[in-house]
This record gives structure tokens, C-alpha cells and sequence, in this order.
């Protein structure tokens, strides 16, 4: 009976909050991606530290650098501390609030005024009146207590709208360790993309400048012309003219990663300057549409939001209903400060009211519709961050199918290049051909060994872009609860 008795108050005021009840919308996910992809079911626990499948070590450092000291990430961190400090605030309302007083203060009737009423003061010598002309004494020192009942769930609803913003902001800092992740791959693979070009072009020079010396010796032997020798050496100083753009880039990519980490921008060059070995990108199963809507910290940022907004309908309508207070203010006061102390002196005042607006020039509903406009904002902007959830991993499983048909095209073309560079340098050295025709199988298989490099960054970072669409990177991904789609 007493677990009856004691649960009746909660379930009444819960049925008197006023506003409408929050209920997750539906999203418009398919079955399944249209563009191709692998049939195995995305796994939580591989998805929360994805870049260990390029398995560098170098790269594994860095994002989790990133994920701990990138500034965006401490930034949202502080926004999680603000929003759960508001959420204190909001439950604060629901308590009484208690405010300690005490003064003193000294008075002198006016000779040409009325005497003071009874009750109102009184003289230094004790009387009941203050007469004209009379100065006292006034000590008081006591508490002043108010409560209002939230009766219609306006504060209910205030902290049913913090709460959900600091679900939000948990969610936006997941969000933005994501991004950090991605941003970190993506700026070092471009970085070992474009050291792997630059360690092409550097092969290129070599062999350029050994070609330089062997038609100079054709020329002194009176064998080619000075033609062939002038070309030769164009070429050198072509493929020479190429590396300093590339070191250029290389080293804005450096300068971005030091900052990504959350260090200055040259922290990193000693320990990024040396080349490395592009790393092969992992197989990445993307699962299906309905996963996003538990994994994509923006998705779930989103739907908290649209969770506050339908809270604050409840807020703006909760003025449309009286409210009801409780206040007291017990005090001990006397006009000598010997005597303040005493059973005597006690004072007190009780009251209870209700305050319900009658007329407000129709302002309580001009809010009340304002909130509802602000909570259709919120659920478009829900739809539509769902919306572009399908399209990243679309945009990204249609890329990597693409790159990876162009990387074995290119492969078999550079292939089929450098053999008949092979092949046109030995009938030049007997004679057969001319160096133009050297030249000209010599041109294509160097921009195909060009695009394969660039083929083979993209086809990296376009996997970087995958897993970043499948919202992976934030450690808690492992966590099963959070995979169910508990909230946080």
C-alpha cells in the first residue's frame, strides 16, 4: 500500500505536464546500399578503431592523438561541461529556494507627520507608538522561503529539454572525434601519396641523367646528333622541375597534421619527413542503412535535438496554466539588539498563491507557435542529416568500386608502358628508331606511373571517407550498449 501511496503524487504530476510527449521519428532508410559493397555485416568493434586496418603504426598514433588532443574535440568537450551545468540549473527550479537575511536599521519619525500605527515600530523606550519626532531602532535577521509547484510540468519539461542537449553535445563531441580521425588519415595518406610521387620523380631524375650519359657518349662517337643529346637533357630538367610543387604539398600536409593533433605546425616534420610505403586500405563492410541511425554521432546529435525542441513546446505551453506558490518568511526581529534573541521576537509570514495570466495580447501563444516552428526546424534538419548519412556512404561505396576498376587498369597500362620503353630503348641504342620515339613512349609511361600513384591515394582516402560516412571513430563504438542504441 505505501509503494501505492507514495507513487500516486509522481504519477499524477506526470500526467498534468503539459505538452506533447516526445517519440522518435521514423527515418527514410532502404533495405540495403544500392552501390556495391561487401555482404559481411558491419562489426562496432573494428568501425570504433578503423585506421588499425591499414595497419601502419604511424598512422595509429597519430588519430589517436588526434582523438585526445585535437582542439575541435576539447572544444566539444567544454560544450558537454557547459550543457550539463545548464541541465543543473534547470533542475534547480524544481526546489524551494531558501535566501538568508539580516539587517539593521535606524529611524526617525517625522514631527509633522501621523504617529506610526501599532505594530509598525516602536519608540526607543518600548512604547507601542511612534510619535512624531521619535527615533528606534529596527534588528531583524530570519529566512525567506518560496516554492513554486510544478504542477503543469514547466519544469519538468525545462530539464527534459537540458537533458536532451547534453545527450546532444555528448553525441556532437563523438562527432567531432570522427572528423578528427578522418581528417588525420586523410591529411597522412595524402602525405605518404605524395612521397611516393616525389620518390618516383627522384627514380625518374636518375634515370633521366643516366639517359643523359649515354647519348653523350653516342654523341662523341659521332652516332646521333647533338639534337638527341639537347632533348635528352630538356627531359632531365622536366622531370627535375617536378619535385619541388610535390615537396610543397608534402609539407602543407605535415604542417595540417601537426595542427589536427592539436600541436603547432611544425612539430611534426622530424618525425614525417622520411618516406614511407603507401599502406593497402582494408576491406570495409558497410552493414546496412538502419546501422546509421545508431552509429552516426550526427544523426543521434540531431534526433537529441529535435527531443529538446518538442520539450520546449512543452515550456512555452505550461504559461498558459496558473502557477502555484508556497512562501514564508520566519524571522526574529526587535528594536534592541539585546532582546533579538528572544522567544518573543519571533516573526513570521506564510502564504500560498496563484498567478494565472488572464490576458497577454495573445504572447504565450505566439511563443507556443514559435517552439512548434522550432521543433519542425529541427525535425527537417533531423530527415535531412539522415538523408546525407546515405548519400556519404553511397558517394563513398561508388568511388572505392571506381577506383579500385581504375588502379587495375592503370596497373596493367604502366605495365605494358615501361616494356615499351624497354623495348624502344634498345632498338634506339641499335639504331633502329629515333630518340622521338623514345621520347614519346617514355612521356606516357611516366604520367602512368603518376596516375597509379595518385590512383592508389585516392582508392586510400576514398576507405578513409567510407568509414567516416559509417560513423566510425569514436572509442564508445565498441561499447555494446551504445551499439543497441542505448542512449547516452
Amino acid at each position: 500500500m505505501r509503494p501505492i501511496l507514495l507513487g500516486a503524487p509522481t504519477a499524477l504530476l506526470a500526467a498534468c505536464t503539459v505538452g506533447p510527449n516526445y517519440q522518435r521519428p521514423a527515418a527514410p532508410v532502404p533495405p540495403s546500399y544500392a552501390e556495391p559493397h561487401a555482404a559481411d555485416p558491419a562489426n562496432n568493434a573494428s568501425l570504433a578503431s578503423w585506421w588499425s586496418g591499414f595497419a601502419d603504426p604511424e598512422l595509429d598514433k597519430l588519430v589517436n592523438r588526434a582523438i585526445a588532443q585535437n582542439l575541435d574535440v576539447e572544444s566539444a568537450a567544454a560544450r558537454i561541461r557547459e550543457a550539463r551545468a545548464k541541465e543543473r540549473a534547470a533542475g534547480a527550479a524544481a526546489m524551494p529556494q531558501v535566501d538568508a537575511q539580516a539587517s539593521a536599521s535606524r529611524q526617525r519619525i517625522s514631527e509633522n507627520a501621523i504617529p506610526v500605527p501599532p505594530g509598525a515600530g516602536g519608540t526607543a523606550g518600548g512604547g507601542s507608538f511612534g510619535l512624531p519626532g521619535s527615533e528606534f531602532d529596527t534588528f531583524r535577521v530570519g529566512f525567506d522561503a518560496s516554492w513554486e509547484i510544478d504542477l503543469f510540468g514547466k519544469t519538468r519539461r525545462s530539464v527534459e529539454a537540458a537533458h536532451a542537449r547534453t545527450g546532444a553535445a555528448i553525441w556532437n563531441r563523438r562527432d567531432a572525434q570522427v572528423i578528427a580521425a578522418a581528417e588525420v588519415a586523410d591529411a597522412y595518406l595524402t602525405l605518404r601519396a605524395l612521397q611516393q610521387q616525389i620518390a618516383t620523380a627522384k627514380a625518374e631524375v636518375a634515370r633521366q641523367q643516366r639517359f643523359v650519359e649515354l647519348v653523350g657518349a653516342r654523341v662523341r662517337g659521332g652516332l646521333v646528333t647533338g639534337e638527341d643529346l639537347a632533348q635528352q637533357q630538356s627531359q632531365l630538367k622536366a622531370a627535375e622541375a617536378s619535385i619541388p610543387p610535390l615537396k610543397s604539398q608534402a609539407d602543407a600536409q605535415i604542417h595540417a597534421l601537426g595542427v589536427l593533433t592539436g600541436d603547432t605546425p611544425e612539430t611534426l616534420i622530424a618525425e614525417l619527413s622520411a618516406s614511407a610505403a603507401l599502406p593497402q586500405p582494408p576491406a570495409v563492410p558497410a552493414g546496412l542503412p538502419s546501422d546509421l541511425l545508431r552509429r552516426r554521432p550526427d544523426i543521434r546529435a540531431a534526433e537529441r535535438n529535435l527531443h529538446a525542441s518538442t520539450a520546449d513546446i512543452g515550456v512555452a505551453t505550461a504559461d498558459l496554466y496558473p502557477k502555484f506558490s508556497l512562501t514564508a518568511a520566519p524571522a526574529l526581529v526587535s528594536t534592541a539588539l539585546a532582546s533579538l534573541l528572544e522567544w518573543g521576537s519571533r516573526s513570521y509570514t506564510a502564504s500560498a498563491a496563484v498567478d494565472w495570466p488572464i490576458f497577454d495580447g495573445r504572447r504565450t501563444r505566439a511563443n507556443i507557435e514559435a517552439a512548434k516552428a522550432v521543433q519542425q526546424q529541427a525535425l527537417i534538419a533531423y530527415r535531412k542529416t539522415v538523408l546525407t548519412a546515405l548519400k556519404d556512404v553511397e558517394d563513398a561505396l561508388g568511388n572505392i568500386d571506381n577506383d579500385r576498376r581504375q588502379v587495375a587498369s592503370l596497373g596493367d597500362a604502366h605495365a605494358n608502358a615501361a616494356r615499351a620503353e624497354q623495348i624502344a630503348r634498345e632498338r634506339y641504342q641499335g639504331g633502329l628508331v629515333t630518340y622521338t620515339d623514345v621520347l614519346q613512349v617514355q612521356a606516357s609511361r611516366i604520367s602512368l606511373e603518376n596516375q597509379l600513384a595518385e590512383a592508389h591515394g585516392k582508392l586510400d582516402r576514398e576507405t578513409v571517407a567510407l568509414f567516416k560516412a559509417l560513423g566510425g571513430g569514436w572509442p564508445e563504438l565498441a561499447q555494446e550498449k551504445l551499439s543497441k542504441g542505448a542512449e547516452p
